[in-house]
C-alpha cells in the first residue's frame, strides 16, 4: 500500500480572502441603487416660532367658515351638524359667495376657513376633512384658470398666472389647537 504524500493530495480549500471585498462591494452597490420610500405628510407652511402671544385680531364672523371635527368624528360646520359629502360644496359656496349672501364671505380675499379637531378625532377623518377643504380651493382655482382662458389650474400653468390666481383667491386655512379628548366647544 502506497503512502499518500503531501504533494499528491489535492487541495480542497478555497481561497476566500477576496470574498469579503466582493460582499462589501455588492452591499455598497445595493445601498446606492436602492430607493427608500419616504412617507410624506401634509405640506403646510407654519408661521415662525415666537415666544410672544399673537396679536389679537378682530375678525368679522361672516368671513369665518369654522369646521369642527369632534371625538366621535362628527362634523360641525359653523356650529351646525354637517355631512362630509357636502363639505367641499359648502366651502366653495362660502368662499366665492356667488349670490352675495350676507352670511357668507364678503369676498374670497377675506374668507378664512378655520379647522379645529378634538384629540380623539380619527386621523383618517381629519385627513378627509382637510383634503375636502383643500379640494374646495383647488376647484375654485381651476374655475378661475378656465375663466382666464387656460384649460385648468395645474403646475403646467405659467408661474405668473398661478400667482395671479392665488392673489385673487388666497388659501387661508387656519388650524386651531385641538381640544382635549371629548371637550369640544
Amino acid at each position: 500500500m502506497a503512502k499518500n504524500s503531501s504533494r499528491s493530495r489535492v487541495a480542497t480549500e478555497i481561497n476566500a480572502s477576496s470574498m469579503a471585498d466582493i460582499a462589501f462591494l455588492l452591499l455598497i452597490f445595493f445601498l446606492v441603487t436602492t430607493t427608500i420610500d419616504v412617507d410624506k405628510g401634509i405640506l403646510v407652511k407654519l408661521p415662525p416660532w415666537s415666544n410672544e402671544p399673537p396679536p389679537e385680531m378682530k375678525l368679522n364672523s361672516r368671513n369665518v367658515f369654522s369646521v369642527l371635527v369632534n371625538a366621535n368624528n362628527d362634523l360641525l360646520v359653523r356650529k351646525k351638524p354637517a355631512e362630509l359629502a357636502k363639505l367641499r360644496e359648502r366651502a366653495v359656496e362660502f368662499i366665492t359667495n356667488p349670490n352675495g349672501a350676507p352670511d357668507l364671505a364678503e369676498r374670497p380675499t377675506k374668507a378664512i376657513i378655520s379647522l379645529k379637531n378634538d384629540r380623539g378625532t380619527g386621523y383618517e377623518t381629519y385627513l378627509t376633512v382637510y383634503n375636502e377643504l383643500k379640494a374646495a380651493y383647488n376647484e375654485i382655482w381651476d374655475e378661475e384658470a378656465k375663466a382666464l382662458g387656460h384649460p385648468g389650474y395645474s403646475d403646467d400653468l405659467p408661474l405668473e398666472v398661478r400667482r395671479q390666481i392665488k392673489l385673487k383667491i388666497p388659501m387661508v386655512l387656519s388650524e386651531a389647537e385641538p381640544t382635549a379628548f371629548g371637550d369640544e366647544k
